[in-house]
């Protein structure tokens, strides 16, 4: 009895594992796809590779050089940026001092524009309160950190609801940036919806002496939500 248990536990260790057998097979298939491309496994690597960064930069992250001088003087013209196209993936949306990269077509002009975000959905945004501010909600909102040096906040004065599921966005060079001011009158009333939204530039990386992370300023926190009173 004893012999023949060994034998059959013998019989069983000798036949190959499907898990054995299968790895075999998808290496004989990379090992025929090589032989096949010219180059053979550096071209296939290669093509890997690319195809990695095309769906990261598809999916998660794209690099967005800065056309004009309207967010100076915190971007600057030939300065890139990486845009975070997660950020609003699952269900958190553009928040107030943002800046985010949209898709201007049928609202702005058939280009990609970089801009910060003023007001979200809900909120009132006026300008300008007594002492020059731009106001959000009934609150002050104190803009010197960014805003480019000698701009005033507006000099277009505006008083807007932002509708649901659109924002409200201004450059940081207001002195030279085309927004929701320039397009009031315009179909969309300068507003963009979030679903035109690309992503949150998140970090300058390029020149490298200006690589330094986007935060959002602090005076934005301070504003109440829409609807709440500003006590």
């Amino acid at each position: 009895m004893d012999t023949e248990a060994q034998q059959t536990e013998r019989d069983r260790s000798s036949r190959p594992e499907p898990e054995a057998a299968e790895d075999r097979s998808r290496f004989a298939l990379l090992a025929r796809v090589t032989d096949w491309l010219p180059g053979g496994w550096f071209t296939l690597t290669l093509f890997a590779c690319l195809a990695f960064l095309l769906v990261l930069n598809t999916f998660v992250a794209q690099p967005f050089q800065i056309p004009s001088g309207s967010m100076e003087q915190g971007l600057r013209i030939g300065d890139r940026v990486l845009v975070n196209k997660l950020a609003y993936r699952f269900g958190a949306g553009p928040r107030r001092g943002d800046v985010v990269v949209f898709d201007g077509s049928g609202y702005f002009g058939d280009a990609d524009y970089i801009k910060r975000v003023v007001g979200v959905g809900g909120d009132h945004v006026v300008c300008c309160d007594k002492k020059g501010r731009i106001e959000v909600n009934g609150r002050s909102v104190d803009e010197t950190a960014f805003l480019f040096p000698g701009d005033t906040p507006s000099t277009v004065p505006f008083n807007v609801d932002i509708p649901v599921g659109t924002v409200f966005v201004l450059g940081d060079h207001r002195g030279d940036s085309s927004d929701s001011r320039d397009h009031l009158g315009s179909p969309g009333g300068g507003m963009i919806p979030v679903s035109r939204v690309i992503g949150r530039a998140d970090w300058i990386v390029w020149p490298y002496a200006h690589w330094t992370r986007l935060t959002r300023p602090a005076a934005y926190a301070r504003v109440p939500a829409a609807g709440a009173s500003n006590g």
